[in-house]
């Protein structure tokens, strides 16, 4: 076994009804999400009884579990000097402006140009490490944005700053304001989105509704502006945090994001005689709370010029279209 860096040990207490070891694991750990669970166990860096069992495993009162993080194995993803937009940084965490196009981590067909790989070139120059409960092809990322969507992202450099931050974002105390130019608009100016999703039954890659393994799922929002009746600028304010959350619930109303071909389909390419360049999503805000010094962080980021265009040329088209 590697040289551990953290080990934590449980007995399960008497009384306790038997469950899945990942679940008892996720409520007596915050700080690391079941999926991180069930990687650590399936390596077999997770023991009940001092045997390697499967996430599975239902465990009973009295029994000996013992949850180690192994330091990561050594890189083999290269690191690249990729520009980056960095809001602040300190010896445990920095908080960047992801630029759209940019993969956040290497995964098959994008080994190489990721947040990632900029990332370990920032840190060859002397800027510390990256945390390590990611795994080595996930340092440092405690959460992500997709490929098209730009704004805020916060990284974790301890494992420490990552169990925090995790657990916040866990808890849903993070502070997190999306903006998105979408298809019509919401019939009300303010409201609230409750739709429980999981990845979809038929199409493995998209979530949806349609799911064997629904979960909860919140977004709030309201209406910024609206041009006509072809597109509307919203703010959104996610409540939980579902891969594709807030691309999925837009078009449970009716509104898909415009760019996003994937839950929107053609029509959210090309609105109003404007060609849409990429999915039209900004993580605008990002507050949570420093996991060292306690102070409350906040950061934001204005709309990225690509935007910016794209909603002046719906609004100059619905000022033509009303005059």
């Amino acid at each position: 076994m590697p040289h551990v860096a953290t080990r934590t040990e449980f007995i399960v207490t008497a009384g306790e009804s038997p469950k899945r070891l990942d679940h008892f694991l996720a409520n007596r750990e915050p700080y690391f999400s079941r999926t991180a669970l069930q990687r650590l166990i399936e390596d077999g860096h997770i023991t009940v009884g001092g045997q390697v069992v499967k996430p599975s495993h239902k465990v009973r009162p009295g029994d000996h579990i013992v949850l180690v993080v192994p330091r990561p194995e050594p890189i083999e993803i290269n690191p690249e000097s990729i520009p980056l937009v960095i809001l602040y940084e300190d010896d445990f965490l920095l908080v960047l402006n992801k630029p759209a196009g940019l993969v956040v981590h290497p995964a098959p067909g994008h080994w190489s140009g990721t947040l990632v790989n900029a990332l370990l070139h920032h840190m060859q120059s002397g800027e510390g490490h990256l945390s390590s409960i990611g795994g080595k092809e996930r340092p440092g990322l405690v959460h992500r944005l997709d490929k098209e969507t730009t704004g805020i992202l916060v990284v974790a450099k301890t494992d420490q700053a990552h169990r925090s931050l995790a657990g916040q974002f866990k808890g849903h105390s993070i502070t997190r304001v999306y903006e998105a130019l979408v298809w019509g608009g919401p019939k009300t100016r303010e409201g609230r989105i409750e739709l429980s999703i999981g990845r979809d039954t038929k199409d493995r890659k998209t979530f949806s509704a349609r799911t064997t393994n629904p979960k909860e799922s919140l977004t709030s929002y309201r209406v910024k502006e609206r041009f006509g009746i072809v597109a509307s600028h919203v703010e959104l304010f996610p409540g939980t945090g579902r891969t594709h959350q807030l691309r999925v619930h837009l078009k449970a109303i009716g509104c898909p994001i415009l760019g996003d071909q994937t839950y929107g389909g053609k029509k959210v390419m090309v609105v109003g005689g404007i060609t849409i360049p990429r999915v039209m999503l900004h993580a605008k805000v990002l507050g949570f709370m420093h996991p060292v010094s306690n102070q409350q962080l906040t950061f934001s980021a204005e709309l990225p010029e690509d935007m910016v265009a794209v909603r002046n040329a719906l609004k100059g088209k619905a000022e033509a279209l009303s005059s």
